[in-house]
């Protein structure tokens, strides 16, 4: 039932589009796979066979980290309103930190938020879907407040705090790349 593609077509843009949430899957060489659910107005298929999503701050910084030693990213899709489908986007990326010459160009693509803490360009490879058949429907509520809030509260330099606090070091002990930006 899956199908593979060299880019992405017109079909998987407006399934993308339609979405609440996506998952990105990332791995150093050794250590352990981050598989995180993402959210928002965060992502956007920028090209055929590239995408960008924005990053807002977090409890960790695995994706930064892994992608200083090992490029690949998988991001997925799945339909759980209406559509049975599951896409995934396979390739490469690298991570853009505030204070990197193509920030301001990339962080314009998203709405303001103060929490942005790094933007991946990810180059894809292979797209490809399959049916979803097995997925439960879930209905979207609402988008949570609950991060917004907390990076009101904390004001950027206060996030930045947090960053030299929680985000500096994989759960592995690996750099991230975000202490050359505080």
């Amino acid at each position: 039932m899956a199908k593979q593609f060299p880019a992405f077509s017109e079909d998987h843009r407006s399934f993308i589009a339609a979405q609440h949430i996506y998952f990105v899957a990332t791995a150093a060489n050794e250590g352990r796979v981050n598989l995180s659910p993402k959210g928002g107005d965060s992502l956007r298929v920028t090209g055929d066979t590239q995408l960008v999503w924005r990053n807002i701050t977090g409890s960790g910084n695995e994706t930064a980290g892994h992608l200083l030693e090992n490029a690949r990213m998988t991001v997925m899709w799945c339909g759980f309103e209406t559509r049975p489908l599951i896409l995934r986007a396979y390739g490469r990326a690298r991570a853009v930190h505030d204070g990197d010459a193509d920030w301001a160009a990339l962080d314009a693509l998203f709405p303001a938020h103060d929490g942005a803490r790094n933007i991946f360009v990810m180059d894809v490879d292979l797209v490809q879907s399959s049916c979803g058949y097995q997925v439960p429907y879930f209905d979207f509520k609402d988008e949570r407040a609950t991060l917004g809030t907390w990076t009101e509260t904390k004001g950027r330099e206060g996030i930045k705090a947090y960053w030299a606090e929680k985000n500096t070091k994989t759960i592995d002990g690996k750099p991230t790349g975000i202490e050359d930006y505080l």
